[in-house]
């Protein structure tokens, strides 16, 4: 599907008739390398010459966090004593991610907020047919270069909205809770399972790609996942 050095093209293209990639992206909207692994996800899945879904498994960075979410500066000096430790982290990963095309606008950002009305959203729009990267990228790109409060049912509608989805329909859901439970058990069943950090991917139901990698790793564990039994490259459960 990628390389030809495993396969002749002619094998390729006709397992390509039938072969889907599948990649299910596990993140939380307010981790700034899961942006990254986003937008590298995308660069990746644009080499894919054939037919691929993408999926979402919720993960909360602070699953004890307040509804109305905490000042920034207070979460920072919870996790980091002094806030302007972390500055020099905040100003490598602006430059890492003007390569990737996101523009982190860390200056903006004033509340981190509690992330579980989001993944609501996101499990809402899979179950409607949306496309769940297109609406992680609404997400990503309110919070970090909008600065907006992605807990707030309004903006949560905004973004669903701009995706396709009905906003009172998006209201209601966040209302009655009725991804609540599914979210909180895909994520309890993620931890159980040993996930302690964001982003990871799992491909194909056979390999877990752990952190932000590079989009060509990804390509070439797509191309593993798709053919890797038919290779000469061993597969491996989990790719770092």
């Amino acid at each position: 599907m990628i390389r030809h050095d495993v396969q002749s093209s002619t094998q390729r293209d006709k397992a390509l008739a039938t072969a889907t990639l599948r990649v299910e992206m596990i993140a939380d909207l307010v981790c700034p390398w899961c942006y990254l692994g986003k937008r590298r996800l995308d660069t990746a899945l644009a080499s894919v010459h054939g037919p691929h879904l993408v999926g979402w498994k919720p993960f909360q960075l602070n699953p004890d966090m307040p509804p109305q979410g905490v000042t920034l500066d207070d979460y920072l000096a919870s996790r980091f004593g002094d806030p302007q430790a972390v500055r020099p982290g905040l100003e490598e990963l602006t430059r890492v991610g003007h390569a990737e095309g996101v523009n982190f606008r860390f200056d903006r950002l004033t509340r981190v907020p509690n992330t579980l009305g989001a993944h609501q959203l996101m499990l809402y729009a899979a179950a409607e047919g949306v496309p769940v990267e297109d609406v992680a990228e609404g997400l990503f790109k309110a919070f970090f270069e909008d600065g907006r409060d992605i807990s707030d049912a309004g903006v949560l509608a905004d973004i669903g909205n701009a995706n396709g989805l009905e906003r009172a329909a998006i209201l209601q859901m966040l209302d009655d809770g009725r991804f609540r439970k599914q979210v909180l058990g895909e994520e309890g069943q993620l931890r159980r399972s040993g996930v302690t950090a964001v982003p990871n991917f799992l491909v194909n139901d056979r390999l877990f790609v752990v952190g932000a990698q590079p989009a060509a790793a990804l390509v070439d564990v797509f191309d593993r996942a798709m053919f890797g039994a038919e290779s000469d490259q061993p597969l491996e459960g989990s790719v770092h």
